[in-house]
């Protein structure tokens, strides 16, 4: 489904190595000119042949890049732009899940959650904005987490690293919005992905895993999901490629929630 005549630019998706990322890579392959799939992961090279294999319509080019240092990302862009021209779209899907008691947990991982989650949003859209105000265009689309306004057991770290950067996403989406730059946020709830495996020990969720999801936990303080089904990374990137098209032109500052009800749009 395609929501707007936005054919030909040149997008980078970050935490392009797979879930959601990936997902989100595949939806623009084929409509967009040029696809640059970034994450720190190299398995992101493979993912990039991958589609670029598929869809001859689309420059598809994979980098390892760490979000979290300045200057990686800068080389990334000046690199990019050189080749291509300016990007035009950015969805910043990269992120670290950090689980573990609010009373226990480790300085080092609330310090590695915050400067993923937080800090690399805020240097990759810093970027991405500042050139697209400059062109007085552009879209931006930041994957948040439904976390990050509904507390949850054992999930301090993540919650607060979302909030910050749904927080600062919001402002410079305010900043920017005048100069002509949309940036707007999507917030999944529980998405079939690695992430989601790795907190029920790294396999495919069985009944037990996905009952427990779906149905909530009272103890723990954490809401069902109402529509009865856990989120696929393509419905993820559908709302992602909506935000970011020309259909969505009127939209900025939004925090879409795409959860299945579980946080009741609160």
């Amino acid at each position: 489904m395609s929501y707007g005549d936005s054919s030909g630019r040149i997008v980078v998706v970050t935490g392009a190595a797979g879930g959601i990322g990936a997902a989100i890579a595949a939806r623009f392959v084929g409509e967009e000119r040029v696809v640059a799939l970034w994450d720190r992961d190299p398995a992101v090279l493979e993912t990039a042949a991958a589609l670029d294999n598929s869809q001859k319509t689309t420059a598809v080019h994979g980098a390892v890049v760490d979000i979290t240092n300045a200057d990686a990302v800068h080389a990334e862009f000046d690199r990019l732009t050189a080749a291509h021209g300016r990007v035009e779209v950015l969805v910043h899907a990269a992120g670290v899940l950090v689980g573990g008691s609010a009373l226990e947990l480790d300085p080092a991982d609330w310090a590695r959650c915050l400067t993923v989650n937080a800090t690399g949003t805020m240097l990759v859209t810093q970027r991405a904005a500042t050139e697209m105000a400059a062109a007085g265009n552009g879209s931006i689309v930041v994957v948040s987490s439904n976390a990050a306004a509904t507390p949850r057991v054992a999930m301090a770290a993540y919650g607060a690293a979302k909030a910050a950067a749904t927080a600062f996403t919001r402002s410079l989406a305010l900043q920017v919005a005048p100069l002509g730059v949309r940036v707007n946020l999507v917030s999944p709830g529980s998405t079939d992905t690695t992430m989601l495996r790795d907190m029920f020990g790294g396999a495919p969720l069985d009944d037990a895993a996905e009952t427990a999801l779906l149905d909530g936990d009272p103890a723990a303080y954490r809401l069902g999901i109402p529509l009865r089904r856990i989120a696929a990374p393509a419905d993820i990137a559908s709302a992602i490629h909506f935000l970011a098209s020309d259909g969505a032109r009127h939209i900025t500052m939004h925090d879409l929630r795409v959860d299945g009800g579980a946080t009741l749009d609160m």
